[in-house]
């Protein structure tokens, strides 16, 4: 077989200084920074000079032990989210640790900036939250994404879908950032695929949003591909190396499920179109994960407010008793398939099976 190609369509062309400094500047716009114009001239030479330079991760050292190559230089910020992620499944496997549910709120309004008000999706989280914590030996992790639209400085960027490429080129934890050249900081992922590593069980809420999931929840959907066959040692394709990524695919991949094993439930809820559609989806892409539905109350498509105006949304949820009661019994199925996979008894109907076709 021919050695595979790496296709390149155009060349790069980089901003010139003007259009970064546009750029730059445009982020201390408040009239309070003209006092300190002159100190961020200076901070502006310096964030162009590691953008020409390309600077992408201006700190590293040796990836050390457990690598195909020890001694290959690593972004420290990557070594740290793989430290944090390695703990978290040393965790999640201890029998003595509480059962974790990793709770989704997977909308962004936000009732702390506009819109001004909570949503219907946090408030039945909430609600599962009760349930869940009001069982012996349980925990909740509430990963709220509205913290996107109200916290200064929290991003989720976008999946480059390195694994098109080649599947060893999408690194598990995510490598494409922090990526200081560009000016790409303070990715909220390296906080986020522990959170996923440490669940035993995960329960994904969410509204429709033109007939899918929020944006901001879809890139963190998108970036956890990397779950999906992704490759824990940067240092066997010598970091990013696309060619090299792609002999290694083709030479055999075995395409690891690292959250394999979880549990999981999904709700999705509208008000005109899209939940039932939304929520075939969600347990299609947990369940490519290699996650664990928990049973047929554990996946709830739903309607608030059924072409009622937006205004009384929220008295609409609250006449509505029943969902309230479809979350909890979600909620204490994902639970009861927790402490059956956690304890052993669980016996999967394919067990022993492996699917003719990977990734």
């Amino acid at each position: 077989m021919p050695a595979p190609t790496v296709r390149r369509l155009t060349e790069y062309v980089p901003l010139t200084k003007a259009q970064f400094r546009e750029r730059f500047m445009a982020r201390f716009y408040d009239p309070a920074f003209e006092s300190v114009a002159t100190e961020l001239e200076r901070v502006f030479e310096q964030a162009w000079d590691g953008y020409e330079r390309y600077r992408k991760s201006p700190r590293t050292q040796p990836a050390g032990a457990g690598f195909a190559d020890p001694s290959l230089p690593l972004p420290i910020e990557w070594l740290a989210a793989k430290r944090a992620v390695d703990t978290a499944l040393t965790a999640q496997r201890d029998r003595s640790h509480p059962s974790r549910i990793l709770l989704v709120s997977a909308s962004t309004r936000s009732e702390h900036t506009c819109p001004g008000e909570v949503s219907k999706t946090r408030r039945l989280a909430d609600h599962a939250r009760k349930t869940i914590e009001a069982l012996p030996h349980h925990e909740v992790d509430l990963l709220d994404v509205s913290a996107l639209a109200d916290e200064p400085l929290k991003v989720i960027y976008p999946c480059k879908a390195c694994v098109s490429t080649a599947q060893p080129l999408c690194h598990w934890p995510c490598s494409c950032y922090p990526n200081h050249a560009l000016g790409q900081a303070g990715d909220w992922m390296n906080e986020i695929y522990p959170r996923w590593a440490a669940a035993h069980g995960v329960f994904v809420m969410t509204p429709v949003n033109w007939y899918h999931v929020p944006a901001s929840f879809k890139l963190m959907m998108d970036r956890l591909v990397c779950a999906d066959g992704g490759n824990g040692d940067p240092t066997s394709i010598k970091g990013k190396d696309p060619q090299l990524a792609k002999q290694i695919e083709l030479a055999g991949w075995p395409y690891p499920k690292h959250l394999a094993g979880r549990a999981f439930a999904v709700l999705a809820h509208g008000d005109a179109a899209g939940p039932e559609d939304l929520r075939r989806s969600l347990v299609d892409w947990l369940t490519d994960l290699g996650m664990v539905q928990a049973g047929p109350l554990a996946a709830i498509d739903t309607w608030i407010g059924w072409y009622e105006p937006y205004a009384t949304s929220h008295d609409d949820l609250d006449k509505d008793r029943a969902i309230f009661a479809q979350v909890e019994q979600a909620a204490l199925s994902l639970a009861s398939l927790v402490r059956q996979l956690r304890d052993g008894s669980f016996e999967p109907p394919n067990k022993g099976l492996h699917g003719p076709r990977q990734k």
